[in-house]
């Protein structure tokens, strides 16, 4: 089953839902389709196209949001599912200071690695190795609270530029 991108009546991001919500949506004229999606779902009389974007035709507003949550998924979505060290795809996080060396759980600490390079750093530092790494940044934006799901779809990258810098169409269009 397919997802859809829900943009507020401004066309800023607000969340991800299952294609079957977007589409009521859209019957129950909550919402306009912007996108339509490859997806055509069916009824015991008619076939309809699954939206893969909508636009809410009220505005909601939108309480303040704290910082992108730190998931596995969104670190995963950050360094655009590659191992940090060595590049091939990733299948792990890793603490960059190693937890029992007093290193903490935050974006600027934790980055995506494949399992050989995990295995290999351990809990050493990346200084103890001699291995070179940028330092890992907190995204920031509406947009990363939709990438840090997972789910994302090459024809929301339009939707979500404007709203997490240009480094957002990257990850979707990957």
């Amino acid at each position: 089953m397919g997802h859809a991108l829900v943009l507020n009546a401004t066309y800023e991001p607000l969340c991800v839902v299952p294609a079957r919500r977007a589409l009521l949506l859209v019957l129950m004229r909550k919402a306009i389709s912007v996108e339509d999606s490859d997806l055509v779902l069916h009824s015991s009389s008619i076939q309809l196209r699954a939206p893969a974007v909508v636009r809410l035709t009220r505005y909601v507003r939108i309480p303040y949001r704290g910082p992108v949550p730190l998931t596995r998924r969104a670190v995963f979505a950050r360094d655009g599912g590659r191992c940090v060290y060595c590049g091939v795809p990733a299948t792990s996080i890793d603490h960059v200071v190693p937890r029992s060396r007093g290193g903490r759980h935050e974006w600027g600490n934790v980055v995506s690695a494949c399992r050989r390079c995990n295995h290999v750093k351990a809990d050493r530092t990346v200084a103890d190795l001699g291995w070179r790494l940028h330092p890992p940044q907190e995204p920031t934006g509406t947009a990363w609270r939709i990438l840090g799901t997972g789910r994302s779809d090459p024809s929301w990258a339009p939707y979500l530029e404007a709203y997490g810098g240009e480094s957002v169409a990257g990850v979707v269009s990957a």
